[in-house]
C-alpha cells in the first residue's frame, strides 16, 4: 500500500526494477518493493516505493548508476501527481 506523500518510482521491466532496489538499498535509502498501484499502469507490475523526502536522492542515486526511472508518482491526497 502506498501512504500519502510517498513517491512511485516504475520501470519498463522487472529487471530494471530488481536492479534499481538493489542499487538504492545499496546507498542505504529506504525503498520497498511493491506491486504497481492499479490506478498506475506498468509493463512489469512492480515498482520501487519510497518517501517523498528522499526523492532527490532516489534521482540522484539511479543516475549516477547510469539508470533512470520511466516514471515517478506522488500519491497526493489519495490521488497520483506524475513527477517525472
Amino acid at each position: 500500500m502506498v501512504e500519502e506523500e510517498d513517491c512511485v518510482a516504475i520501470f519498463h521491466s522487472i529487471h530494471r526494477v530488481m536492479q534499481a532496489e538493489k542499487i538504492l538499498l545499496e546507498q542505504q535509502l529506504k525503498v520497498l518493493l511493491i506491486p504497481v498501484p492499479r490506478l498506475l499502469s506498468a509493463d512489469c507490475g512492480m515498482a520501487i516505493r519510497f518517501a517523498h523526502g528522499q526523492l532527490e536522492s532516489v534521482q540522484t542515486g539511479l543516475q549516477s548508476a547510469g539508470m533512470e526511472s520511466a516514471e515517478i508518482w506522488l500519491k497526493r491526497q489519495g490521488r497520483y501527481v506524475r513527477l517525472q
